[in-house]
């Protein structure tokens, strides 16, 4: 029936029906349709604003509102208006690559002034104050930064923007313009107001700095990383040959020292905050209390561990651990913080039962109730109503590959039995006003394109921010009638848990023919990729795939996201095993279906993906016909602290894990045809992973395929490099498992 009524949603407009290509899902712009970035709801609850993609190219944003009073939708600042056309500072361009936004130009961030007056935002090397009560020829002011600058920022109370320049924090008070550093001493290995390399990789921060409530005083880090290991590491271009060096903090290394200052916006004498006697913590988490009395902040252990949540008082100084966190295997960071205005409670999230759940805790750091519990896992907190006393949560609880909006009471009452919000099954992101009251919800599934409504915290519709349908106009209507449904299910890993998988069949599914498989996979923990949403490039390319004749398979193995602590936890102190051998139980079932030849299974990985097709093939080239490689880590040692330390500890605590995670240990079973591919100026997982497995492989004698993308970082994020190199996995994997090959199913194995 969905089928059905997927197709009839096209009916008003007749539509030539088309098959996918991998020049039109990479180079022919987005097949999403009209999809809104950053929303980001006013504070005062009157507007949403967002980025939207300009019809004539889909990576350059401008940025827009919706209005809630008038229904209406309109442009507010059209980035060509204003675009200087400067180049990027290496410092944003690697901001940027982290945040993966680095293909993206125009409008790419803004933020809301806290006070709800103004929108702040970059824009071609320059920074922009766009305040929405002024008249239209000045509500448009450029700020005074000189020079290149990241992370802009509003004060709370409006009175102030605040950005990091040449390593300094700065502020510029809006009533005089003028611009004054608020500290002195950055340069070289210090830096004021930043996040540390880690700390915006691998910690999801990417704050160095953070405004009182009420404009009072300014918290920042400071790092200094003298102590940093500077890595040298080539980058290779079309047209030069880059050396580049870097403090890159590698496991087992040192990290950056921190410390944690208060500064006032006026300027002055800076204040430390003492934060223990053990220099190697991480500072991960900073948030100031509602009334600007004091902050907390969250120190991680080195072994992450330990976490502590602490507050201090911004007067004195004086400070407290409220509560402890300890783990036997690593702690995961979170965001869902929320401090109470009542001034007396807080909510915090917790693994501590094996699943994440929320707890209710007064100041004081006593347990008050627990809000959440049961075999169930919270996501996020999305708001915090204090008025009616519930908490709006995003969870899969229902069904793994989901994500549904929940609420709960604070008083613990609906422990497990929270109240789902949402209404259709499927992938559902929400964003809830600051006082709960309505929430944005942007929902898909695999036959629905992204729409985002504006709903009441019941669920109940109130209007459409970006209704998006999927009709004769959208950009995929061509493709609607060719489209292969996924089908989704479950099995089961060795140590009795549910392994959760989706499937496409081949286009024209004949059950009495055998196909071959393309198993995709990522596999690596904090990533999920088997879920019921609307394609990302990737998915498209899996739908192009089962087109051309594969069933294309994906299971999330034990180690990722999202399943609760055992789920998660059997990859500590090795990886690839678990990984391999629940990919592997994939396999075995592919090959047990009669419409499967077990004779023609290649997989396909990125990144992690790419470290657990190396790690297949050694392991079990008798159960993988081919494989390929983008991007894969081969030697953890080279990686980062935070990431590597969190799952290996360190290569001295740990070295036989270090050896058996690595691909090198197993080559000896390596037989199975690899198609290596590297971008030769990644900063994320370095070319030289790739170039010691070329070279290892060589020494033993192993043939191998090798694709490598001059000036290519970690995602190949250009339009012709991500269409160069799918077709070159197309193309590859149709050589090697020949879809066009006609093999009939034995009659014993035909269904009945």
């Amino acid at each position: 029936m969905r089928a059905l009524l997927f197709a009839m949603m096209l009916l008003p407009v007749a539509c030539a029906a088309e098959s996918l290509t991998i020049e039109r899902i990479y180079s022919g712009g987005s097949l999403d349709g009209s999809v809104p970035r950053e929303l980001k709801i006013s504070p005062d609850g009157q507007r949403v604003t967002f980025l939207r993609a300009k019809q004539d190219d889909q990576n350059r944003l401008d940025l827009w509102e919706y209005n809630l009073k008038d229904n209406a939708t309109r442009l507010l600042v059209d980035a060509d208006a204003l675009d200087s056309g400067k180049e990027l500072s290496d410092a944003e361009k690697a901001r940027r690559e982290r945040a993966r936004t680095g293909s993206l130009s125009g409008i790419v961030s803004y933020s809301w002034a806290p006070n709800g007056k103004a929108l702040l935002f970059p824009l071609g090397g320059k920074l922009y104050l766009y305040t929405l009560d002024a008249k239209a020829e000045t509500a448009v002011r450029e700020l005074p930064t000189g020079g290149d600058f990241i992370d802009p920022k509003v004060s709370p109370k409006g009175g102030y923007v605040s950005f990091v320049r040449e390593q300094n924090l700065w502020v510029i008070d809006l009533a005089s313009n003028e611009a004054r550093a608020l500290t002195n001493d950055g340069g070289g290995p210090v830096h004021n107001g930043e996040a540390e390399f880690v700390a915006q990789e691998e910690m999801d921060r990417s704050d160095g700095y953070w405004w009182a409530p009420d404009d009072s005083l300014v918290a920042f880090e400071r790092y200094d990383e003298s102590g940093v290991e500077v890595v040298k590491r080539t980058e290779v271009y079309a047209d030069r040959t880059e050396t580049v060096e870097q403090r890159y903090p590698a496991t087992g290394t040192p990290n950056v020292e921190v410390k944690l200052g208060l500064v006032a916006p006026s300027g002055g004498v800076t204040r430390w905050i003492d934060l223990g006697v053990d220099p190697d913590i991480y500072l991960v988490r900073v948030k100031w209390l509602p009334d600007a009395s004091g902050l907390s902040f969250q120190i991680e252990s080195r072994d992450q561990q330990r976490l502590e949540l602490n507050l201090v008082d911004a007067a004195s100084l004086e400070q407290r651990t409220v509560l402890e966190e300890t783990s036997d295997t690593w702690i995961n960071l979170n965001d869902d913080l929320r401090f109470l205005a009542d001034g007396e409670r807080f909510i915090w999230a917790s693994e501590r039962s094996g699943y994440k759940h929320l707890y209710l805790y007064g100041l004081d750091g006593n347990l008050i109730n627990a809000i959440s519990s049961g075999d169930w896992n919270i996501d996020e907190v999305l708001g915090v109503d204090e008025k009616l006393e519930r908490v709006y949560v995003m969870s899969n609880r229902g069904f793994a590959p989901d994500a549904q909006i929940y609420a709960l009471k604070l008083d613990g009452s609906q422990a497990d039995d929270p109240q789902r919000i949402s209404k259709r099954n499927g992938t559902h992101a929400a964003k809830f006003s600051t006082d709960a009251t309505f929430y944005l919800d942007t929902f898909s599934d695999p036959e629905t394109p992204p729409r985002t409504s504006v709903r009441k915290p019941d669920g109940e519709f109130i209007a459409w921010i970006e209704q998006n349908p999927l009709d004769a106009g959208h950009p995929y209507a061509a493709y609607v009638e060719n489209f292969i449904k996924p089908e989704f299910g479950t099995l089961t890993a060795d140590d009795g848990q549910i392994l959760h998988y989706r499937l496409f069949k081949p286009a024209g599914f004949d059950p009495s023919r055998r196909y071959p498989v393309l198993d995709y996979f990522y596999g690596g923990p904090g990533a999920q990729k088997v879920t019921r949403a609307w394609a990302d490039q990737t998915t498209h390319f899996l739908q192009y795939m089962a087109q051309s004749g594969y069933v294309v398979f994906t299971l999330d193995n034990r180690g990722t996201s999202r399943r609760g602590r055992k789920f998660s936890d059997v990859i500590h102190r090795q990886l690839g095993n678990a990984e391999v051998l629940d990919q592997l139980a994939g396999i075995h079932w592919l090959k047990q279906q009669p419409w499967v030849d077990g004779d023609r299974i290649g997989t396909f990985g990125w990144s992690y993906g790419g470290y657990m097709t190396t790690m297949m093939l050694a392991k079990a080239s008798e159960d993988v016909a081919a494989g390929v490689a983008v991007a894969p880590v081969t030697d953890w040692t080279l990686y980062d602290t935070h990431y590597t330390e969190r799952y290996l500890s360190t290569p001295e605590d740990n070295a036989a894990g270090y050896i058996r995670s690595a691909p090198f240990a197993w080559l000896d079973g390596f037989s199975s045809p690899l198609l290596l591919i590297h971008g030769m100026a990644d900063d994320n997982v370095l070319f030289s992973n790739s170039t010691q497995l070329m070279s290892a492989l060589q020494t033993r004698g192993i043939q191998f395929d090798l694709m490598t993308y001059p000036g290519g970082k970690h995602s190949l994020s250009s339009n012709a490099m991500k269409t160069h190199v799918f077709t070159l996995i197309a193309n590859w994997l149709d050589r090697q498992l020949e879809p066009g090959k006609v093999v009939e199913t034995p009659p014993a194995q035909k269904p009945h």
